[in-house]
């Protein structure tokens, strides 16, 4: 089994248009929810979302192309180029076939759908555009990255409501550790505040209508919680095997050691009774990481400001981690992201990385009325520096979808992870 490492990262998200700046918004907790500009939401209950402002996808795309994606898929071109170019990476100088994209996306090309069908019910069938189709099918994000970067390995898409981002990140490290590729470019986007995935989730009374306290609204885990935030981006890291990195003497920023997934097997929308899926996913991640529970430094919760989610999340960890539990930071940052969905296991594994990075955990802002029903430790309000050695993060998806990644920090003097060499709480 290769170890995997990451080396590039690439990013967009409410509260940050680049990696730099959105870790400094995210370590500051500066929220990107405000009131929708995309479409006129009077109409909708929840008025709000986390919108990607200032993107212009004419300065990182050619128009010719930008004008054949649906805007997801301009997001994970976006952040794969600027994720590649962060690894400082040639591909095209290497070995194109031993690179390969996996990348996820929940619901994929819907604006381009909305837009299509009104087209069609305007003009009838000779109005829908030749390029529908590829423009809103989800593999068009990993096919376009691959066409466009060059890259001839492995490539396809996951699907897995809002742990697609994750289950690709997880399947791109299992592709590189049994040897199959040497560098994955993968992760997750989404373009989803339109007016349908609005009003759908509306309809399933699953988000804020907090409408007057926009930046208030994403309060993960806080009693007062009354849905999650509809949101969009995109998220993109390169992954290596540390023997390719170590060659072209690239930067590491972290380790991926382990990923967990499972099913709940219990409701479309619903977690599991105790979140009983969840707990096995983490419990997955830390065998397959080869770690135990007390190695667990910070965890970067899936906490999605809902009711349901943000209660069944707190048992899941105090089933893993017991009598340790509490002493476990945890954090949100969809607190200040709202929810991207599919990019959401992505754009937190980015923010995991960086916390280790820069042994800072990230706020969950917004936490002001305790619940009892979720009493650990939530990094309130204020992010705090700690020696960060090992992280999870959780994602979690509507089917019973449930992916978790472990991630540790770098340490180039390591021959092998064993538990000898990780730090283990006292």
């Amino acid at each position: 089994m290769r170890r995997v490492v990451v080396t590039g990262l690439g990013v967009l998200a409410p509260n940050g248009l680049t990696v730099e700046e959105f870790w400094e918004s995210t370590s500051r907790g500066v929220s990107g929810i405000a009131g929708i500009t995309k479409f006129d939401a009077s109409d909708y209950p929840s008025k709000i979302a986390g919108e990607v402002k200032g993107f212009d996808s004419s300065r990182y795309i050619g128009k010719k192309d930008a004008k054949r994606m649906d805007l997801f898929t301009q997001y994970a071109v976006y952040t794969a180029l600027a994720a590649v170019r962060d690894a400082e990476y040639d591909i095209l100088a290497d070995d194109p076939e031993r690179v390969g994209v996996i990348y996820g996306s929940g619901i994929g090309g819907t604006l381009t759908f909305e837009k299509q069908h009104a087209n069609l019910l305007r003009k009838g069938p000779r109005g829908i555009s030749p390029f529908f189709v590829p423009m809103q099918i989800i593999d068009m994000s990993a096919g376009m990255i691959s066409i466009i970067l060059g890259a001839k390995g492995p490539n396809y898409s996951t699907v897995s409501a809002c742990a697609s981002g994750a289950h690709a990140i997880g399947d791109a490290f299992k592709t590189i550790q049994r040897g199959d590729a040497d560098v994955m470019i993968t992760g997750g986007a989404e373009a989803s505040v339109t007016p349908m995935s609005l009003g759908g989730f509306c309809a399933m009374k699953a988000l804020s209508t907090r409408n007057g306290e926009p930046s208030k609204a994403s309060r993960p885990f806080d009693a007062q919680r009354d849905g999650f935030i509809l949101a969009e981006g995109a998220g993109t890291v390169v992954l290596e095997s540390l023997e390719h990195a170590q060659k072209r003497g690239a930067r590491i920023y972290a380790e991926i050691i382990g990923v967990g997934f499972t099913a709940d097997a219990f409701h479309i929308t619903a977690p599991a009774v105790g979140g009983e899926g969840a707990a096995r996913a983490m419990k997955v991640a830390l065998e397959d990481a080869g770690i135990l529970p007390e190695d667990v430094d910070y965890i970067n919760a899936h906490g999605t400001s809902t009711k349901p989610n943000d209660r069944t999340e707190t048992a899941a960890i105090k089933a893993v981690f017991g009598p340790n539990a509490d002493k476990i930071a945890i954090s949100s940052t969809k607190s200040m992201t709202g929810h991207t969905l599919g990019a959401a296991g992505a754009i937190e594994l980015i923010v995991t990385v960086l916390a280790i990075k820069n042994q800072t955990v990230p706020p969950t802002i917004n936490y002001e009325y305790p619940d009892p029903e979720c009493d650990l430790n939530y990094t309130p309000n204020q992010a705090r520096k700690m020696d960060i050695h090992v992280a999870l993060t959780n994602s979690f998806g509507f089917g019973g979808h449930n992916a978790v990644i472990a991630v540790k920090k770098y340490e180039d003097e390591q021959a092998a992870i064993t538990p000898e060499t990780l730090k283990i709480s006292s």
